[in-house]
């Protein structure tokens, strides 16, 4: 534990568990909650969720998919919502850079350690939602992104939003 307290410090990654001032509301209502939450970014990850829509679908995105899920997007942040997503390919980056780009807050839940870029190519990107929201995990720093934890992930982006739309699957 002392040595994964080190990591996430080394990272400027905070862990939130059950109880603490910033714990989303929502996580509690799971059916197998998480233990705790890895954060990195924004310093009140509950008030960033409070108004939250999360905006998701499919990584092979069409066009017309992606930019119907950045129009959807911008139109939230210009409404003052926050928007929750995966940061994979597809209609998640799509539905982050829309929200960044308006100079917006978005959340980008991730498979793997907060601490990590994944997919690499979006580091440039999760930098950015860091500074502009925050970046969660319900997994430890230096943890790799397991097929099994994109599932896990969903409920995570689920709960942390009032409301999810699939843009196109």
């Amino acid at each position: 534990l002392d040595a994964m307290a080190r990591a996430a410090a080394h990272h400027r990654v905070r862990v939130l568990v059950p109880g603490d001032v910033e714990w989303p509301e929502g996580v509690d209502r799971l059916q197998t909650p998480p233990y705790c939450l890895f954060v990195r970014g924004v310093p009140d990850l509950g008030a960033l969720v409070e108004r939250s829509v999360a905006v998701v679908g499919s990584r092979a995105a069409t066009e017309y998919g992606l930019r119907v899920a950045a129009d959807l997007a911008d139109g939230l942040a210009a409404r003052g919502f926050t928007v929750v997503s995966g940061a994979a390919y597809g209609i998640d980056s799509a539905a982050h850079r829309a929200v960044l780009a308006s100079e917006a807050a978005t959340v980008a839940v991730l498979a793997c350690g907060a601490d990590r870029a994944y997919p690499t190519a979006h580091r440039a990107m999760l930098d950015q939602i860091t500074r502009a929201g925050a970046v969660v995990s319900e997994v430890p720093v230096g943890c790799a992104p397991y097929r099994s934890r994109f599932l896990a992930r969903n409920r995570i982006i689920a709960t942390l939003a009032r409301a999810t739309v699939v843009v196109e699957a």
